[in-house]
């Protein structure tokens, strides 16, 4: 059986119990390190409180090398641990058609992610519309499609749950033409980085679909005990530091509801 196991967003007792009887049952247990971290547990204190060795799965394993994975999981059992929710990531969903396949057969192990979690800051999930992903900008590429999702879910008056880019294990396109195994220091995105880089396009495109006064809401560490939650214009946001990551942004939409923008005041910048 290959098990597919989501870890929650906080630290290691986040795993619900069918998840920790999977693990325990599995001959190995891999981590899927690239499209997210637990902001307050490595990976040896997995280890430790799974009692089992857990195995970094980076992009270029999974992407590339599943194969390894999947190796024998029709007959023993392998675990794939997912931060957040298994199916957070397409990478994941090509990993079950790999497996079935393979005639290997899959459980998938659910748990909290973003796009539940986000409802702590008080906005009402079926208002929220499309969820978009801000990568890095370069001097060289900024690309500006997720300004179209938003700007189509703001004409119809739903929220946007905005996610942030990380890089875990990148080379230098010096590096990658080179064929040299030299990776980058891993980089999380800020809400204060992302604002910047909104503001940036919006004044590329001048569409009107936000501006440096629109309210929009900065989270960090969201569903860990240390979460922060912040109420401000763009503006405020890009200059904003809510600590380490992970970070995510949303922009509410004029759909709001008397109760969402009262529970919203209580994260208000003064």
């Amino acid at each position: 059986m290959l098990y597919i196991i989501g870890l929650g967003l906080s630290d290691e007792k986040d795993i619900t119990l069918k998840g920790l009887e999977a693990i325990k049952a599995s001959e190995r247990v891999y981590l899927e390190s690239y499209t997210s971290i637990l902001p307050h547990v490595s990976c040896e204190s997995l280890s430790r409180f799974y009692e089992k060795d857990v195995i970094i799965a980076d992009r270029e394993v999974v992407e590339s090398n599943s194969d390894e994975i999947l190796r024998n999981a029709g007959s023993v059992n392998v675990s794939f641990l997912v931060v957040g929710d298994p199916f957070g990531a397409t990478t994941h969903t090509d990993l079950v058609i790999r497996a079935r396949e393979m005639n290997i057969p899959v459980e998938i192990i659910h748990n909290a992610s973003i796009l539940n979690v986000i409802g702590a800051c008080g906005l009402q999930l079926y208002n929220f519309g499309q969820t978009v992903s801000l990568p890095f900008f370069t001097e060289t590429w900024k690309p500006d499609s997720w300004y179209v999702r938003i700007s189509e879910n703001r004409k119809i008056g739903l929220h946007t749950l905005v996610l942030l880019d990380i890089k875990v294990k990148e080379q230098s396109l010096e590096n990658l033409a080179r064929a040299r195994k030299i990776y980058e220091e891993p980089r999380y995105m800020t809400v204060s980085q992302a604002a910047n880089q909104m503001l940036e396009i919006e004044d590329l495109r001048n569409e009107k679909v936000y501006s440096p006064d629109t309210m929009a809401i900065g989270v960090s560490r969201i569903g860990s005990r240390d979460q922060k939650i912040v109420y401000a214009a763009l503006k405020e946001l890009a200059q904003a530091d809510i600590g380490p990551p992970l970070h995510s942004i949303v922009l509410p939409g004029s759909r709001c509801h008397e109760m969402e923008i009262q529970y919203l005041e209580a994260y208000r910048q003064h």
